[in-house]
C-alpha cells in the first residue's frame, strides 16, 4: 500500500487533474446537482429539505465507499490491472498539483492586471472578486492554498491510508457535498445542514494534522514557533471549526495577516482576522503558501512510510 500511495502522489503531481481527462470529482457533482434537483422537486418544506440533505449524505458516503471497492473487487484477479486501476483512482483524491497551478495563474495574472487577477480568482473562491485590489487577491489566494493543503490533499491522504481508495473516495464526496451544498444562505441552509455538518466531523483531525504538518515541515525555512502560537490563539477566529487551524498556521509561519471582512454575492461579511501583519501580504507569499502545502505533503508521506515500515 505503501508504494502505491507513493506512486499516486507522484502521479497527481506530474499530471494534476487533465481537463479532458474524465475526473470522479466531476462525476461526483453531476450526481449531487441531480440529487439537489429531486429533492427541491419532492418537498420545499424546511424540515423536508434537512431529511433530504441528510439521505443524500448516506446515499453519497456508500456510494463513494462503495463504488471503487467494487471496482477494485473486480480488477483483483489482474494484478497489473488492479494495481493501475488503484494508484489512478487514490491520485485522483489528491489535489495538490491543481491547487498549485490555479494559485500560481492568478500569481501570473497578477502580472497582467488587476481584472486578469480577479477574473482567475473567482474560479477557485466563492466570494466576490470583482472589486478587489491586489492584497485583497493576494491574501484570498493565500487563504485558498491553506484550507486546501487539508481539504484537497491531507485529509484525502489519511482516509486513503486508513481506508485505500474507497476511504478517499468517501471523503472526497463528504467534502463536495460541502462545497456545494453547505452554504449558510437563505437558500442552502436546509438543504446544506447535514452535509456541512458531516464534513466539519471529516475534517475536525485532518485540519489540526494539517496545521501541525505545516508547522513541523516548516522549521528552518518559515517562522515555526510564530506559526503555532498564531494556530492555537486564532483557532476559533473562523466561521468553520477547522479551516483556522491551517490557515492560521499559514498566516503565524509567514507573519501576515488574513481573514477579515469580504463580500459574498454581494453581502458584506465579516470575518475575523488570522495573525499579526508583521508584513505586508505580497505576490510571493503565494508561493510561499504553495510551499508549505508541499512540503506538508511530503511530510506526512515520510510519517506514513516510518509507520508503515515499522509495523
Amino acid at each position: 500500500m505503501l508504494l502505491t500511495i507513493l506512486l499516486a502522489a507522484a502521479l497527481d503531481f506530474i499530471m494534476g487533474d487533465p481537463n479532458n481527462f474524465p475526473h470522479p470529482v466531476r462525476l461526483m457533482g453531476s450526481i449531487i446537482n441531480f440529487e439537489e434537483k429531486i429533492s427541491r422537486k419532492i418537498t420545499g418544506s424546511p424540515e423536508g429539505l434537512k431529511i433530504s440533505g441528510l439521505i443524500i449524505v448516506l446515499l453519497n458516503i456508500l456510494l463513494g465507499f462503495f463504488i471503487p471497492l467494487f471496482i477494485l473487487t473486480l480488477l483483483k484477479p489482474y494484478r497489473v490491472l488492479f494495481t493501475i486501476a488503484n494508484i489512478y483512482l487514490i491520485s485522483t483524491c489528491i489535489s495538490a498539483k491543481s491547487l498549485k497551478d490555479e494559485a500560481m495563474k492568478v500569481f501570473q495574472a497578477l502580472g497582467i492586471g488587476l481584472e486578469e487577477a480577479r477574473r482567475r480568482l473567482s474560479y477557485i473562491v466563492g466570494r466576490d472578486t470583482a472589486a478587489l485590489e491586489e492584497k485583497e487577491i493576494i491574501k484570498a489566494t493565500v487563504e485558498t492554498v491553506a484550507e486546501n493543503t487539508s481539504d484537497g490533499v491531507i485529509a484525502p491522504l489519511l482516509f486513503i491510508m486508513l481506508l485505500g481508495a474507497p476511504g478517499g473516495f468517501m471523503y472526497k464526496f463528504v467534502n463536495t457535498m460541502d462545497s456545494m451544498l453547505g452554504y449558510k444562505n437563505d437558500k442552502y441552509q436546509n438543504l446544506g445542514f447535514y452535509p456541512a455538518k458531516v464534513d466539519d466531523l471529516f475534517n475536525l483531525i485532518p485540519a489540526r494534522l494539517t496545521g501541525l504538518l505545516m508547522i513541523l515541515s516548516s522549521l528552518g525555512r518559515f517562522d515555526s514557533k510564530n506559526g503555532l502560537n498564531i494556530m492555537l490563539r486564532d483557532r476559533k477566529n473562523h466561521d468553520s471549526p477547522n479551516a483556522s487551524y491551517p490557515e492560521g498556521a499559514t498566516a503565524g509561519l509567514l507573519g501576515i495577516q488574513l481573514g477579515g471582512p469580504s463580500y459574498y454575492k454581494g453581502k458584506p461579511k465579516h470575518k475575523p482576522t488570522l495573525g499579526d501583519k508583521r508584513v505586508e501580504i505580497a505576490k510571493g507569499h503565494i508561493r510561499d503558501s504553495i510551499e508549505i502545502m508541499f512540503r506538508s505533503e511530503i511530510l506526512m508521506l515520510i510519517f506514513y512510510a516510518l509507520l508503515s515500515l515499522l509495523f
